[in-house]
């Protein structure tokens, strides 16, 4: 295994790491709220860089969402990218891939996905009947990616007759909502239960690169702030206590990001990874949430104020903590699948 980034890799992690940096500060996303920054998802999508996952491929995509994860830019780059880009470009048809890919490559269209499926959503001659509680980012989403009871895909316009969005504030301002569909037509997309199963390891893998990232930034906020203030005439990183607990939190964080890159990698040698990926997203969970509130307890009373940034950290390692299934519940899956000897170099 390398997970030593190509260079197209490489420069599109730079040209991410730039654009978030300069763009996504405290006080623009303190005037977005709950909502998404229009501008800097503009940005974004006029660098090319949502277009060019297609061709850095699924450990391009962890790339840039780890830079998004250390600024928790409010954009919804994880979800167009897997549940659009990448899902259309691996189960389209030529026809899909033709009239879809273009406007989720520029922007004008954005993606996501009702998932994770639990049998909520049911198709009855095509026509989809069902709730989904809440769906990141779906009230900017002009199409949604469905996943049914049987494990099937459809692809359904967010504006469709039959559909209801009603908004829901998640822990994480993800701009989320309540699907409703009522009759609703959908669209076919790839055959059979394989490719939900592809796509639901493909999102986990992106969204653990996406907390790799945010535990990234939590720590360097935590590490900023216990060298610079002081107690008893020394900075509060000299005691013993914090060193212990922000290598514990260091180590969590590269736990996570290496078990992503594995994952991705694979993905990208076209090996099986299914495993890998539930892997990443049990690491994602369990040790992601010991991280980010590591970050915020080292930051003292500091880190008690809701309005102070390590406190978004902390709520979007909450949120991805439990999205696409909790530790204990991805544990139970992976138990499963290397007890059906379904798995391929699992160590």
């Amino acid at each position: 295994m390398d997970f030593t980034p190509s260079e197209e890799q490489a420069a599109a992690q730079g040209l991410a790491a730039r654009i978030f940096g300069d763009l996504s500060t405290h006080e623009r996303m303190v005037a977005a709220g709950t909502g998404t920054d229009a501008g800097l998802w503009k940005e974004l999508c006029t660098a090319g860089l949502p277009g060019a996952v297609e061709d850095i491929g699924l450990l391009g995509l962890v790339l840039l969402l780890e830079e998004q994860g250390r600024t928790t830019a409010q954009v919804p780059l994880a979800v167009t990218c897997v549940y659009g880009l990448l899902a259309v470009a691996e189960h389209g048809t030529p026809e899909q891939r033709e009239r879809l890919l273009p406007g989720l490559r520029d922007g004008t269209a954005v993606a996501t996905g009702a998932f994770p499926a639990r049998g909520g959503v049911k198709a009855v001659d095509g026509a989809l009947y069902g709730v989904v509680p809440w769906v990141p980012w779906l009230r900017d989403a002009t199409h949604v990616l469905v996943a049914d009871a049987e494990r099937e895909l459809w692809i359904v316009e967010a504006g469709a007759p039959g559909v209801t969005v009603v908004p829901v504030e998640t822990t994480a301002p993800w701009s989320a909502g309540r699907f409703v569909l009522d009759g609703v037509r959908g669209e076919s997309l790839g055959t059979g239960p394989g490719a939900c199963a592809a796509l639901l390891a493909a999102s986990r893998t992106a969204f653990a690169g996406l907390q790799a990232g945010v535990c990234a930034g939590s720590l360097a906020r935590a590490v900023q702030h216990t060298t610079t203030r002081e107690q008893f005439g020394r900075p509060l990183s000299t005691n013993q206590g914090v060193l212990l607990r922000a290598a514990d939190a260091h180590m969590d964080t590269e736990a996570i990001r290496v078990t992503a890159y594995e994952a991705a990698w694979r993905r990208d040698q076209q090996l099986e990874y299914e495993a890998q990926a539930l892997t990443a997203a049990w690491w994602a969970s369990e040790a992601g949430r010991r991280v980010v509130h590591a970050g915020q307890h080292l930051h003292g009373g500091t880190g008690a104020d809701l309005d102070h940034p390590v406190h978004r950290h902390f709520l979007w390692g909450r949120q991805l903590d439990a999205y696409l299934g909790c530790g204990a519940e991805l544990l139970e899956e992976l138990g499963r699948l290397i007890g059906s000897g379904r798995t391929e170099g699992t160590s």
